[in-house]
């Protein structure tokens, strides 16, 4: 249900202004998204050790989104009940000198999941189409180029053992601005508080728009692209979880069949 209704289609035109952030009518109320949520992270959970077991398929998580939209959030919530041996979250930063030198996707490969493993991205290679492009430091050239070069880089990815997700979590300016004044105003959220955030919001326009560029051209067959209503913080995470229950659950994940007549087998005293 979620997984279809949250979908971006290949070649659809997204404006996000047709998107509202705050929906929630997947939901009765907060009591009943966090009720759904609890009983898909007990079921994630059991799946990713069955897909460990199995060690035939992986899972890639991407997830991106305006500061505050709460990528961190999500992978405290979604993915509390794994296994920590088998997920694995990377936050990609400013690429250091030694990865400067090689093309924008090398990092990136580099840190996909291996079989068994659930892999999240909090930011990703898309960030070499958002805030490059928001800056000017790359051209609209280069941009559409490196768009193309991602969803082949994807497809390679998904034509083997990979299944990738892609959320963007979706909020309003105004839940950013509640959310940055919070960071100020309470001292266990001081630490989080960066003052180049005040500089990028000033780019709201600007990330909008490079947000739907990449949303329409890299959603595809293959990998999807998810819009997340996030200014509930409740809803973002029920929703990112049933679709990730969703999509492993259509992996058919199968424990692995034993090569020996366990009967036969006695334990020694």
């Amino acid at each position: 249900m979620a997984e279809q209704e949250l979908r971006i289609e290949p070649g659809r035109k997204v404006e996000l202004s047709e998107y509202d952030p705050g929906c929630t009518r997947w939901f009765k109320d907060k009591a009943d998204g966090e009720e759904r949520l609890a009983e898909d992270v007990a079921r994630i959970a059991e799946m990713q050790y069955t897909m460990w077991a199995e060690n035939k398929h992986a899972l890639l998580v991407v997830l991106q989104g305006m500061d505050t939209s709460g990528k961190d959030g999500v992978v405290r919530h979604v993915f509390s009940g794994v296994n920590p041996q088998g997920v694995r979250v990377i936050s990609f930063k400013k690429p250091s000198e030694n990865e400067a030198d090689h093309d924008f996707l090398w990092r990136i490969h580099a840190a996909v999941p291996a079989r068994g493993e659930i892999g999240v991205f909090n930011r990703s290679h898309y960030e070499d189409v958002l805030i490059t492009r928001v800056h000017g430091w790359i051209t609209p050239e280069v941009c559409e180029a490196r768009c193309g070069q991602i969803n082949m880089f994807e497809k390679v990815l998904r034509n083997g053992h990979l299944t990738i997700l892609k959320f963007f979590l979706h909020i309003s300016k105004e839940e950013q601005r509640e959310r940055l004044e919070s960071r100020l105003s309470d001292p266990k959220k001081n630490w989080k508080f960066q003052p180049g955030d005040l500089e990028e919001r000033k780019l709201w326009k600007e990330y909008m728009k490079a947000y739907e560029y990449a949303l329409s051209t890299c959603s595809t067959a293959h990998s999807p692209w998810h819009i997340i209503p996030s200014d509930k913080k409740w809803a973002r995470n029920a929703l990112v979880a049933r679709v990730v229950r969703e999509t492993m659950e259509g992996m058919k994940l199968k424990w692995p069949r034993v090569k020996i007549d366990l009967e036969k087998v006695k334990v020694p005293d």
